[in-house]
């Protein structure tokens, strides 16, 4: 991959309390209707996931609570920062995704926003909520796996400086 493809797919805003919040079952990539200026405020850094949902109404999917600021180079007519904006889905998996929210505990929650080819993506997810009890677990294991890798580099720097 060359260095303006990887570029091109690093996400610009992450949200990672749906990761602590939430188990994720499966994972979609949505286009997103934005204005102009909102392209250039997200290519900026300036969006944040952090309390955004998604929501589906008429046969339609949108995401409530993208907060987008304002463009630093607009004069006029900027968006709200904080408006419903449309996914572009498909049809079929419309349907899917609102079928299997419809299953008791489920929901739809939004990842992270990136560009690809020029266009930007929003990468939502169908997700089980975690019970206090699982986010310690993942707690848990987080540290486990750190201190495991911890001694590992430990090790490796003791075997190449010992030859």
């Amino acid at each position: 991959m060359s260095d303006k493809e990887e570029k091109e797919y690093s996400p610009v805003a992450v949200n990672r309390e749906a990761r602590y919040n939430y188990e994720i079952l499966e994972r979609f990539e949505a286009g997103i209707s934005l204005a102009g200026s909102e392209v250039k405020s997200i290519r900026e850094g300036r969006a944040n996931l952090r309390d955004a949902y998604i929501r589906f109404k008429g046969g339609e999917a949108f995401v409530v609570n993208l907060h987008i600021s304002p463009y630093s180079h607009i004069s006029f007519n900027a968006p709200e920062p904080d408006r419903i904006r449309k996914l572009l889905l498909k049809k079929v998996e419309i349907d899917r995704l609102s079928g299997e929210l419809s299953r008791k505990g489920l929901t739809c929650v939004p990842l992270r926003l990136y560009f690809k080819r020029g266009w930007a993506k929003l990468e939502i997810a169908i997700a089980k909520g975690k019970k206090q009890f699982d986010r310690r677990e993942s707690i848990k294991k987080r540290i486990h796996a750190r201190e495991i890798d911890r001694e590992v580099k430990s090790k490796m720097r003791k075997k190449s400086s010992g030859s």
